[in-house]
Order: C-alpha cells, then structure tokens, then sequence
C-alpha cells in the first residue's frame, strides 16, 4: 500500500514508522514536511529529532517537501493520505486534497477556531470536510496514543471512523498489525466528539492532580466528565455506546492520567500558578484542549447541554476563576441525582 503522511510532527512521524517498519505491513510510506529545513533533517539524521527524538526512521520510509500538487506531490498515486496537521492546519490541507481520488484520514482531534462573525461556531473534522471537500471519502484516526508508544511498537488500539467503508478499511489495512489494533466505527460524530472533548477534560484533571486532591476527585471528574462529553455528543447526533469505546472512555482515561499528555499538564502547570501563556509555552507542543474548550462550552451551551466541568475549565483559563475556586465551584453545585 503506497500511503503519504502529510505533517512530521510527533503523531505523523510515529504513525508513518509504525506503517513502514518491521511491526507493521511494510507499506510504501512518504512523510511530508511542510518545513524545508525539517525536511532536509529528517532526510539526513533519519530521526525527527525536534518532535519525536530516539526513534529511527525505518529505511523504506521517503521524507518529502515537495509541493502538494503536481506529479511529484507525495499524495500523487497515494492509495490513502493522511493529514498529521494540527486542527488549525485541517481546512487548508483538506481544500487541496478534495479531488483527491483516494481515501484521506486526519488525526488532529478537537474544534477549528469559529471563522467568520461573532457567535460562529467552531466546526470539527468531519464538519469541516463536509464544507470544504464534500465529495472526499473520509474520515478520522482516533483513540487513546500516546506517540512515543506507537513509535516503540508498544501494544496499541485505535479506531478508524468515517461514514464511508472504503476509508474504513483502507485505515485498518494500513495500520493494524500486531502491535496496533485498528477498530472500524461508522459514528464519526461521537468518535470526533470524544476526541474533543477529553482534551478539555484532561485539563480538569490536571488540575485536579497538581492541586493533590487525590484519587477520589479524579475518579469523580473522570466519570462525571464521561456523562458531560456523552451528553454533548448525543445532542450531535453520535450514538451512546462510541463513548464506552476507544474515543471516548479509553481516549479520556489515558489522556486524563497519563503522564504523557499535554493536556494534562497544562492544568498541573496552572495548578502550580503559572499563567496560561507561560503553561503553553513550556510545552513546545500544541495542546488542542486550550484551543476547543471555548468551542466545546459554547456549542453546549447553544444546544441546551449541561456541561460544568469543561464550563469551570473555560473559566479557569480566560483568567475568571483561581484554579481553587474553579474547584470550589464544581464541589459547590446543587444535589442531583446520577445520570448521562
């Protein structure tokens, strides 16, 4: 299978050595570089040492910067294309590909900024796609990974969601081997949904962490954030049981807790009282949940979805709340029962 990664960041970079090496199928494997620069580094050190260092690139698999169109374009040929770009990089990347005759996947997972007038919402992957490359067969690559894990060749599950069977299966053709399941789900609404979500999410239990709550609090906000990002998802259209599944419950238990996560320590880094530009910035990685919270609280709010946690998180980074009172004022809610 010729497969072109366009984007060599960390996720791109590991996914593409996992379908070029020994672990996966072997595929014929290009990975874009949109940075000339990158792209000369990645060709001579054969590692991406600014994203993904430690981590050799398989022999078989080209680096490229050639330009998108043309015949020498790495998606040229492609029997599947994947767009490693972070969310903001989304819309362009799918504009140029949307003659592309071959089944095109993202990875990105969270809100586009809202576009145009005041009060416009921020769209997620397959609503994008739908605007800009209507007749594209599409869809997405999600669920719980950490980059340097699918890199090492550690034991992983993902899921390929999209309404459309062919982009299914050419997802599950490229990338599942012994080392990576690949789940196919046909509801790309809850499965972009979860992966949106669980970022915002992760946030709280950062906080929540860096604050020494304790193993009880982040039970409780892990599982109330579930029933939040359910709730929202279902208002969308997703069916219920996607989030008892890899891009729902697993995204968000991994993203939640583990040590890897950006998301997460941005909110132990508030936590500790730095200030939301000084958290980001330590980072040297985007942390897509800053970015879709505002958008996730505001479709809730236009959809009538009650959503306290990823409200008190928006408050917390627009400087509103303290991160203890952020906590003060979830603990301080009215009773109610225990439902979705």
């Amino acid at each position: 299978m010729n497969i072109a990664v366009l984007g060599a960041g960390a996720w791109g970079t590991a996914l593409a050595i996992s379908a070029a090496g020994p672990s996966g199928r072997a595929h014929r494997v290009t990975l874009w570089a949109r940075d000339a620069a990158q792209a000369a580094d990645l060709q001579v050190q054969r590692e991406n040492r600014r994203y993904l260092p430690g981590f050799a690139l398989p022999e078989g698999l080209q680096v490229s910067h050639a330009p998108l169109e043309g015949s020498d374009a790495p998606t040229h040929g492609a029997d599947l294309v994947i767009v490693a770009t972070p969310m903001a990089g989304l819309r362009g990347t799918l504009e140029r590909l949307r003659e592309h005759p071959a089944p095109v996947a993202w990875l990105c997972k969270g809100f586009e900024a809202p576009r145009g007038e005041p009060g416009a919402m921020g769209l997620m992957g397959h609503e994008i796609r739908a605007e800009v490359a209507p007749h594209l067969q599409a869809g997405v690559l999600s669920g719980p990974s950490f980059a340097q894990e699918v890199a090492r060749g550690q034991p992983t599950a993902l899921v390929a969601a999209s309404e459309h069977a062919s982009v299914r299966t050419a997802l599950v053709v490229a990338f599942h081997s012994t080392v990576l399941r690949v789940y196919a789900n046909d509801d790309i609404v809850g499965v972009e949904v979860g992966g949106a979500v669980k970022n915002v999410l992760a946030i709280a239990t950062g906080l929540c962490d860096g604050l020494n709550l304790g193993l009880n609090a982040r039970a409780a906000l892990i599982t109330r954030g579930l029933s939040e990002m359910t709730r929202l998802g279902v208002a969308l259209g997703a069916r219920v049981d996607t989030f008892m599944g890899l891009s729902g419950l697993g995204d968000l238990v991994l993203t939640a807790t583990g040590d890897l996560s950006r998301n997460r320590k941005v909110g132990q880094l508030l936590a500790q009282g730095l200030s939301l530009p000084q958290a980001v910035d330590s980072l040297g990685h985007v942390a897509e949940g800053v970015y879709s919270a505002r958008t996730v609280v505001q479709r809730a709010r236009k959809l009538g979805v009650d959503m306290p946690i990823s409200e008190a998180v928006v408050a917390l980074l627009d400087g509103q709340l303290k991160p203890a009172q952020a906590v003060a004022t979830l603990m301080g809610r009215d009773p109610k029962d225990e439902t979705v």
